[in-house]
């Protein structure tokens, strides 16, 4: 309040560079530093005098200090894919998921602006989300249910498979993309348009080994510089 944010803080806005996450992480200090900032926003504790009076953030909408109840934050999650921990994107969008959405009258932790809080929800469970719109790129997170089948065009159907997954399988081992191993961060928009089957096996522990060489990651502004 005061300090020239809205919807969030300092924290939450010094991540909103969805265009160049590369460039980003290179300018906080390299890979190592990045993650340990990311694994701060997620984890240490923000005391309610510090939101106290900013628009629309509640303690329903806080994990740590990350703010899922409002927009400008719904990136952050993912830009652990561009690390080389992306498994921890798995791990944070199931907590998000369990803890932000609930079946009842108030189970939305923010508001729907624009639809934005149930958008976010659907492309997540789903597997993944966009974050730098104006590309063609979904970045790869993890499924919310074990089967999903989305109608994307006449005659033309998404269909994502993740038996067994859970809270407890929250993690991706491995992805295929119409049968055949798919070891991109994301996929794109000409991978879905005509249909398509996007399974993922799914299991209880982290596959530290699955990192992303950078040719593999997504979008960043300043590798294509």
């Amino acid at each position: 309040h005061g300090q020239g944010f809205i919807e969030g803080n300092s924290w939450n806005y010094s991540m909103y560079v969805p265009h160049d996450p590369a460039g980003l992480i290179a300018l906080m200090g390299g890979d190592g530093q990045f993650t340990a900032r990311l694994d701060s926003l997620f984890t240490e504790y923000l005391p309610d005098r510090y939101f106290a009076q900013t628009e629309d953030v509640t303690r329903e909408g806080l994990l740590g200090m990350y703010v899922h109840g409002n927009e400008p934050s719904h990136h952050v999650p993912y830009l652990y894919m561009w690390t080389s921990q992306p498994w921890k994107t798995q791990y944070w969008v199931r907590e998000i998921m369990d803890r932000m959405y609930r079946p009842t009258v108030d189970g939305l932790c923010g508001n729907d602006d624009c639809g934005q809080m149930s958008a976010w929800y659907i492309f997540t469970a789903m597997g993944f989300y966009p974050v730098c719109p104006g590309t063609d790129q979904y970045v790869l997170g993890a499924p919310y249910l074990p089967y999903m089948k989305v109608r994307i065009g006449e005659g033309c159907y998404l269909e994502i498979k993740a038996p067994g997954v859970s809270s407890k399988n929250r993690y991706v081992h491995g992805v295929k993309l119409n049968g055949k191993p798919y070891t991109r961060a994301y996929i794109t928009y000409a991978d879905l348009k005509g249909g398509a089957v996007l399974e993922f096996d799914m299991r209880s522990t982290p596959d530290k080994r699955r990192c992303f060489s950078a040719e593999e990651r997504p979008y960043s502004l300043s590798c294509e510089q």
